[in-house]
């Protein structure tokens, strides 16, 4: 199941950030209307307007904010990788599930979409925080890896190349 991951970092040397866009719009529209329907994410479209507003902050401050969520979801789907690599070890071998690592890194991330105003992040952080079905959170997490690309695909592709690049060391 986390072979879909992998490709994440390994396939970004044969593509663009317009590229990376495409797919990202195409995965994150199946995975909301298939596998994550019962999150009801589909069609949304991030605001900064709401973020600007209740916030109190100016546009280009939000912008370079959602800019570093990017970055920030973007680097974090490694990790959340390797915890859901441990966890699912851990089921094979018939020993406890310690989720604590990787709920804590969920949190982590929900405090920050939630100041951004970013809802499907929200849900989808909120999820991998609360559930304990390995499949569901590995589709939560393509989720979430795919709906940060549609925000800023060009941050999201340029952090992608600089971990395909320390990965290659």
């Amino acid at each position: 199941m986390l072979e879909k991951l992998n490709y994440y970092l390994t396939d970004i040397q044969q593509t663009d950030p317009i590229t990376l866009s495409q797919q990202a719009e195409l995965l994150c529209h199946e995975l909301a209307v298939f596998e994550l329907s019962n999150l009801k994410i589909e069609g949304y479209d991030y605001d900064p307007a709401i973020a600007i507003e209740e916030l109190g902050l100016d546009a280009e401050l939000v912008d370079h904010l959602v800019e570093d969520y990017v970055e920030q979801i973007t680097k974090s789907v490694v990790q959340f990788e390797k915890y859901l690599k441990e966890l699912q070890n851990s089921k094979a071998n018939s020993k406890d599930l310690d989720y604590t690592p990787f709920r804590e890194l969920a949190h982590k991330n929900l405090g920050v979409a939630r100041n951004l105003r970013i809802h499907d992040a929200q849900i989808l952080l909120y999820e991998l925080m609360k559930k304990d079905d390995l499949d569901y959170l590995v589709h939560c997490l393509e989720a979430l890896k795919y709906c940060a690309i549609k925000l800023k695909p060009q941050r999201a592709y340029d952090t992608l190349k600089l971990l395909a690049i320390k990965n290659a060391l």
